[in-house]
């Protein structure tokens, strides 16, 4: 199929420009610009994209400018490659680019089907707020190289820097470039407006009557001049945006602010031209500058909430350190330093990027590259964050400072994501009141202009125009919902209740009914009673050392506090081979000479003919039963407070517990029927069980430990996991609550509820002031410059009531659960 010129001017069929004459191509029927358009449509075509130039908001993007490989051959230098790439295991790399040119859902598509496009890319994820793309390749397939190539190719070049090897150091940038113009707009706008009031202040108080003709005409001139630069400059972005939606048949928010400057220019121009007045070009700078002035301040605000997101002391990760005396102490990830030695044991996150000093490692990345299957480290190989070991215990140093944004990103990800309706619906509601208000609002600014030119009242008529298209702009319901629920999510966060996004807040207001795992939720894990019964003769030393260090290797709660109750004289120096944990059943490995098994009666097939209330962990070593340990639970406090109030406020609660039904007795008191409590659970049983409470149309919360509820906790609507002391990652729980923060749970329950009633009272209010704003506006008595210092202040009206209101309220409950739970 080839390509011919022509001397037909016509429109480009993938930029939309305009073809010079002499220069159009024809493609497929299709009329190009250049050779570069040309060559793109050519691209999506040959990989059956087309469907990229059907979308409503295509943003027609030029490619005009030729595009060399050889350009960017510089990425495939293993130092540069190494400081740009986020992740690399030799197999599979990700990448992160900053992307100017994402500007609508048409720049998503086609970003998001890269791997169509390039079959060494397997998949790439648009962030459109950051305007970022994370790419993920197979490095045996294809190189960076070849994939920036293709982005400029297809008219998206990334913008790399040296200083992308620090990525949120390099965000924190180009955020800072993007306040920077806004501020720049700004000081051009208020330069032209505090110009214009003072050259026109004589007109203001009719000094000018004493003054000649030709001084009133030419400072009018000078103050049409200055107002040019804010037009232009500083306020286009207005007109461009509005421009750009009309092209694709859309009207967005910015299209009533562009007709109303274009008006109000239009009429200047008109009178002081005409020798008929002074115009408004006074209200034009002032209405620019407050636009401007109001747009910085919700950027500003967008940027303040992005960032709270990824500040490390919302996040809920702790890690083992290795000190100098040879103990181990928990501390938070964001304190680990370059050059420290941490312990990660079995199916715990590596933080950061580490080498591997002592241990056996095999390192699942399946949370990076989706690849389940586990890699082998040797000593002394670098070991990137995001892994994860199974198998026994390996000790690592720090040699990277921790990348918080980066963990932010993988507990994020898409697989482990929910379908968040109600998030959905609070969506559609925002979007619909901002699409059909936008019509309503130009129905009633041309309403008025017509009514008051029918009255003969030209000047009322401008006004009237101009202020309904400034006062009455939707923006502050944009606000309304970001803000409420970035605000619960900091209280929550600071009460020691981390949550992995806002939509679970949503989430959690839907709640009726909520299920509690026993082991390491409702019980104290560090209070337990732990007692040895022998079965046949004590253990010797030996064979307690064994037992310790396999359960060194364990998260399990159970194996934490046989580690904890077995004495050690001397340093763990033995390592522990082939370790493996079966969920919900028990551990076992090879210590030295012996091969020991740690888990229930069941799954090491023990015949217990005595049944008592107590949790058993059996011990087998080298296939001989040794004895088991009891466990005699020690119940959190606040438990017994938390449940009653939750049945009284009329939720539905259930015990799902792995362990025997010795405790049913002692815990009826808490659940208060006995089929409400569930016992020798498998995880699939957990599962199962959720997912029929759901079918039976129950919004279920599950409260477990992360590891044998990691099912359950991924199905219930809201998976909360309970812990003593963050200290590995549950990628598949929706937020982590600290156990000393258990008793207020019903607070984040009710804090949940008056949120989402914040977020419909904060549409009702900005609706309210629209109203009332557009009668005065309509009547023409209000300004237009009046009208643009009213309309940031609705936005600023809505944050403080939202943020004001969720805060008092959350601070309130809390502080009130707090003291109930102490009486």
């Amino acid at each position: 199929m080839s390509a011919t010129h022509t001397h037909i001017a016509t429109t480009c069929y993938h930029c939309g420009d305009t073809c010079k004459p002499n220069e159009t191509i024809f493609y497929d029927d299709k009329p190009f610009c250049c050779n570069g358009c040309q060559q793109v449509y050519a691209l999506l075509q040959e990989n059956g994209l087309c469907e990229y130039y059907t979308m409503e908001d295509l943003q027609r993007i030029s490619q005009k400018a030729e595009v060399r490989a050889e350009k960017y051959a510089y990425l495939n230098l293993p130092e540069i490659k190494a400081k740009l790439l986020d992740f690399s295991d030799g197999n599979t790399a990700k990448i992160t680019f900053y992307i100017p040119a994402i500007h609508c859902s048409s720049c998503i598509w086609l970003l998001e089907n890269l791997h169509k496009l390039n079959k060494g890319i397997q998949y790439s994820r648009v962030d459109f707020l950051k305007k970022q793309v994370l790419v993920s390749y197979a490095e045996k397939e294809t190189d960076l190289q070849a994939i920036v190539t293709l982005l400029a190719q297809i008219g998206y070049e990334p913008h790399i820097t040296l200083s992308d090897t620090e990525k949120a150091e390099n965000e924190q940038k180009r955020i800072s470039r993007e306040q920077k113009q806004i501020i720049a707009k700004i000081a051009v706008a208020g330069f032209a407006f505090g110009n214009i009031m003072l050259i026109s202040f004589p007109e203001y108080f009719g000094f000018d009557s004493h003054s000649e003709g030709s001084f009133r005409k030419f400072f009018q001139y000078i103050n049409f001049l200055i107002v040019l630069p804010a037009f232009f400059y500083s306020g286009w972005g207005y007109i461009h945006s509005a421009y750009q939606s009309i092209r694709k048949g859309i009207v967005n928010i910015d299209f009533p602010l562009a007709l109303g400057l274009i008006v109000l220019l239009t009429r200047s121009a008109y009178e002081i031209f005409a020798d008929i007045g002074a115009g408004y070009v006074d209200t034009l700078a002032g209405l620019i500058f407050f636009l401007l002035l109001g747009k910085w301040f919700q950027q500003r605000t967008y940027d303040i909430l992005r960032y709270d997101r990824d500040f490390k002391a919302y996040f809920p990760v702790a890690v083992s350190l290795q000190t100098a005396e040879g103990t181990e102490k928990q501390v938070p990830v964001a304190q680990l330093k370059v050059g420290d030695r941490i312990v990660i044991r079995n199916q715990e996150l590596i933080p950061a990027d580490s080498i591997l000093l002592k241990g056996e490692a095999n390192i699942d990345y399946s949370f990076v590259t989706g690849e389940a299957m586990p890699v082998e480290k040797v000593l002394g190989e670098i070991i990137y964050a995001g892994g994860k070991q199974i198998g026994s215990t390996i000790e690592l140093e720090v040699v990277k400072p921790v990348s918080q944004s980066y963990l932010t990103e993988l507990w994020n990800k898409d697989e482990f994501q929910k379908k968040k309706a109600s998030q959905e619906a609070t969506i559609r509601l925002q979007n619909f009141l901002s699409k059909y208000f936008t019509f309503a609002l130009l129905a009633v600014a041309f309403g008025g202009i017509v009514y008051w030119l029918w009255q003969n009242d030209l000047a009322r008529a401008i006004n009237a125009f101009t202020a309904v298209l400034i006062i009455g702009c939707p923006c502050a319901l944009a606000l309304s919902s970001p803000f409420a629920l970035g605000t619960a999510m900091r209280i929550m966060g600071k009460t020691k209740f981390y949550l992995k996004n806002v939509a679970v807040i949503e989430q959690m207001a839907h709640i009726d009914t909520l299920i509690f795992d026993k082991t390491g939720t409702i019980t104290e894990t560090d209070k337990a009673q732990v007692e040895w019964k022998a079965i046949q003769q004590g253990l010797s030393e030996a064979e307690k050392v064994a037992i310790k260090l396999l359960a060194r290797n364990s998260t399990h709660p159970l194996s934490q506090q046989i580690y904890q109750y077995l004495p050690l004289d001397t340093p763990l120096r033995i390592e522990v081979q082939d370790f493996e944990e079966f969920t919900g059943k028990g551990i076992s490995g090879k210590v030295g000479n012996f091969w020991v098994q740690l888990g229930s009666a069941k799954w090491l097939e023990v015949e217990m003919p005595l049944q008592d209330y107590h949790s058993k962990v059996f011990v087998k070593i080298n296939g001989e039963l040794k004895g088991y340990f009891v466990f005699r639970n020690s119940y959190r406090k606040e438990i017994e407070t938390l449940t009653q109030n939750l049945w009284n406020k009329g939720y539905d609660l259930h015990l799902l517990s792995g362990d025997n039904a010795g405790e049913a007795p002692y815990l009826v008191k808490y659940f208060l029927k006995n089929e409400k409590m569930h016992f020798n659970q498998s995880p699939h049983d957990k599962w199962e069980f959720v997912k029929s409470l759901q079918k039976s149309g129950k919004k279920v919360m599950m409260l477990g430990d992360g590891l044998n509820d990691a099912g359950a906790l991924q199905k219930a609507d809201v998976g909360i996991a309970v812990t003593e002391n963050i200290a590995y990652f549950t990628p598949a729980s929706d937020a982590i609550l600290d156990a000393s923060a258990l008793g207020n749970l019903i607070g984040f329950l009710a804090l949940a509820q008056k949120t989402m009633r914040v977020i419909k009272q904060s549409f009702g209010i900005s609706l309210i002031y629209n109203i009332i704003g557009l009668s005065f506006a309509v009547q023409g008595t209000l300004s237009p410059l009046i009208a643009a210092i009213l309309m940031p202040l609705s936005s600023v009206t809505v944050v403080a009531f939202t943020t004001l209101s969720v805060k008092a309220k959350g601070n309130f409950l809390l502080k009130s659960n707090r003291q109930n739970i102490n009486c």
